[in-house]
């Protein structure tokens, strides 16, 4: 008895508890976090709101086109004014290329970063990562150069190859991969199976979320981008929707129905892209970074 008590009475007379262990955001009431929750999706959507009513309004080019100053008539009129039939076309073209050449790319040099043993394999990801803070701008003349050399301006080729290769999916990739059990791949080796049927049969398919999250920024990134087609090409044929767009905002600078028209039309497809695969998206972004 005597030893119990005295064990008992070298115990540590307060014991953290639970709610000791806890976060400052656990300790706060329950109703403040979607309040909070609320206040920032306002902030957010507040001009996306804006965007869209001012895009019903009646356009000032023609008020009278409908009544009560709400009308859809500026997206039939947006749409016909700015042909953005063919740069819709164009720009669907340069993205889904850019995007298939991207996981190509990424998912061959960042299996080989990931698995193989080679001399320089470090110093290979080091330069990879450092082109990541080298900005676009700063390459456009020896890539215009490359390009005329080549004679692909004014072609489809000089909006493709330039993004056709990116350190940031090569890395996003290599980090997923590494999440991946090595045992697969040695119980597929020890079947026969080669490098390349290991990749294809095993490893991209459980790799779908780093594909559909590297897939998204790959193609949002070259639907919005008006860099590469203001430098490297001047026919309209090869017009995208970023220079459509700007193109008609310098048109109906004073139509503002018109112009938030015209941005909803180019922006809608990439927020039904994104809708489809947000799930595939978390789960990618949140996989990467559990292996260094």
């Amino acid at each position: 008895m005597e030893s119990v008590s005295s064990a008992h009475s070298n115990s540590n007379p307060n014991p953290p508890t639970l709610s000791q262990d806890t976060g400052f955001l656990d300790r706060l009431p329950l109703w403040v976090t979607p309040v909070l929750l609320l206040v920032g999706a306002i902030f957010v959507l507040l001009p996306l709101g804006v965007v869209l009513l001012t895009s019903f309004s009646t356009p000032e080019l023609n008020p009278e086109s409908a009544a009560g100053g709400f009308t859809l008539e500026n997206y039939q009129e947006a749409w016909q004014r700015g042909q953005f039939l063919l740069a819709f076309a164009n720009t669907a073209f340069v993205a889904l290329a850019v995007t298939a050449f991207q996981i190509v790319t990424s998912a061959l040099a960042g299996y080989a970063l990931a698995r193989l043993r080679f001399q320089g394999r470090q110093t290979i990801l080091l330069i990879i990562l450092a082109t990541l803070v080298i900005p676009f701008q700063i390459l456009v003349i020896p890539i215009f150069l490359v390009l005329k050399w080549g004679h692909l301006i004014n072609t489809y080729w000089a909006l493709i190859l330039p993004t056709a290769a990116s350190g940031f999916g090569i890395f996003l990739m290599r980090q997923y991969f590494q999440t991946i059990p090595v045992e697969l791949e040695e119980a597929a080796a020890l079947d026969g199976a080669t490098r390349l049927q290991i990749l294809w049969q095993i490893i991209l398919p459980l790799a779908r979320p780093a594909i559909v999250t590297l897939a998204l920024f790959a193609f949002i990134g070259e639907w919005n981008d008006l860099f590469k087609p203001l430098i490297f090409t001047t026919r309209p044929e090869l017009r995208t929707v970023q220079l459509a767009l700007a193109e008609f905002q310098e048109q109906f600078t004073s139509s503002w129905a018109l112009l938030m028209a015209a941005v909803v039309i180019a922006t809608v497809p990439v927020i039904v892209l994104f809708l489809l695969a947000q799930r595939q998206f978390i789960r990618g972004i949140a996989a990467t970074g559990i292996k260094n």
